[in-house]
């Protein structure tokens, strides 16, 4: 960490604090955009000399490349927030992801957490109630563009609304599948979803709130 650059460390503070508002792994022009930089070519070598300490490897997603944190590089990330993980809004179901507008970090017990890119939403909603997650829990969300079939997921609707449900995924159709008797699951085609986590951890307060 004390070899990097300037730049290198502002890039790697950058994807430190938001990585979980990416959907997948930013490309160089994403972060280009996001950075300020006119120059891919310049923030390619910065992100090479990321690569070569061990701070961020490539990630290839649905034929689009992009760059995220390795295991070392979260280990440092969450020594420096104390096992602190971001909180990024809130959840409902059917509507859209109601986002923070400044990234907050949360205490999250380390046994609640994986080694990869984690992030925590608050669930707003009955949806799940029958897999015993009630409004206003938290839920950890391990940030990961896949699932496997019976797994409680953050998934992008369209590209507009986010929602967590089950998911059941078969070649030409994706099943969302609320934990609540009153509510039908819906079906969607595979290129409608984006899988934007997998829930591996859940957190509830017992105060009242009004």
């Amino acid at each position: 960490m004390d070899e990097l650059t300037r730049r290198q460390r502002e890039i790697f503070d950058f994807l430190c604090e938001n990585h979980a508002n990416f959907a997948h792994p930013p490309t160089l022009e994403e972060l280009c955009a996001a950075l300020g930089m006119a120059s891919r070519g310049s923030l390619y070598k910065h992100v090479t000399a990321l690569i070569d300490a061990g701070l961020v490897e490539p990630f290839q997603s649905n034929k689009q490349g992009g760059v995220r944190l390795t295991g070392l590089a979260l280990r440092l990330s969450r020594s420096c927030h104390q096992h602190s993980l971001p909180w990024v809004g809130r959840i409902a179901a059917g509507r859209p992801l109601e986002a923070v507008e400044n990234i907050q970090y949360m205490t999250v017990p380390e046994a609640l957490q994986t080694d990869k890119p984690c992030y925590v939403l608050q669930i707003k909603g009955e949806s799940m109630i029958e897999a015993g997650i009630f409004d206003g829990d938290w839920v950890v969300i391990e940030q990961r563009s896949y699932a496997s079939n019976g797994e409680i997921v953050v998934a992008l609707i369209d590209q507009s609304e986010a929602t967590l449900k089950y998911i059941q995924q078969t070649q030409d159709s994706v099943l969302l599948v609320p934990a609540n008797a009153g509510m039908q699951a819906l079906a969607y085609r595979p290129e409608q979803i984006a899988i934007q986590g997998v829930v591996v951890g859940q957190m509830r307060s017992y105060r009242s709130f009004k």
